[in-house]
């Protein structure tokens, strides 16, 4: 069936829809969206795709984003450079930094050890944070991986590669507030009881 659309709104709907939790309708919601606005709205849209696609590198530290050689993080002198929060990705600093809790510095692992879809130790920045671990000074490592089964394993590499040498904690992991136990899954269960503490 012939698109009704025409070719660049077309285009415009087909590269939205390629964005992560975007369906065809929501693209299509989102391109008509634009259409509607006053030219100089999408302009400064595109505007900041572009900034960000020319200005944007990896911190040539901790591998999060940065526009120059550090990213904020690894340029706030106040964070204490001996505690590194180990993460998969940048958009988990994100959620970590929300909570105002963390004061120390990050390390972007680029991933997660997954065998099964050809992702390695080497396949991960773990040699670029044993050098970290050494030139810092490093006295304990949080391992913040993604509560699955390809984050934990990267969690158990990564404490049996340093556990000799410096303290390794992971982030707690249970219920979440306001959530009801008849709903919890198992896993999270277990975890929620075996991280009960006094209150």
């Amino acid at each position: 069936m012939a698109s009704i659309l025409t070719p660049s709104v077309d285009a415009l709907v087909t590269e939205l829809a390629r964005l992560p939790g975007i369906g065809p309708r929501s693209a299509q919601r989102l391109a008509f969206h634009l259409l509607r606005m006053p030219s100089e709205r999408p302009q400064a849209l595109a505007d900041a795709i572009a900034a960000v696609v020319d200005r944007i590198t990896p911190c040539t530290q901790c591998f999060s984003f940065a526009e120059g050689d550090l990213c904020p993080v690894c340029a706030d002198t106040r964070r204490d450079p001996t505690v590194i929060c180990v993460v998969e990705e940048p958009s988990a600093i994100m959620s970590i930094e929300r909570t105002h809790e963390f004061r120390g510095r990050y390390h972007v692992l680029g991933g997660a050890l997954s065998p099964i879809d050809g992702v390695d130790p080497e396949d991960l920045r773990i040699v670029e944070l044993d050098q970290r671990i050494e030139r810092d000074g490093v006295t304990e490592l949080v391992i913040a991986t993604n509560p699955t089964m390809s984050g934990e394993a990267t969690a158990l590499f990564l404490a049996d590669r340093v556990r000799d040498r410096i303290k390794v904690t992971r982030l707690a992991s249970g219920l979440p507030v306001g959530a009801d136990l008849e709903h919890a899954d198992e896993l999270t269960l277990g975890r929620a009881y075996l991280g009960r503490r006094e209150i």
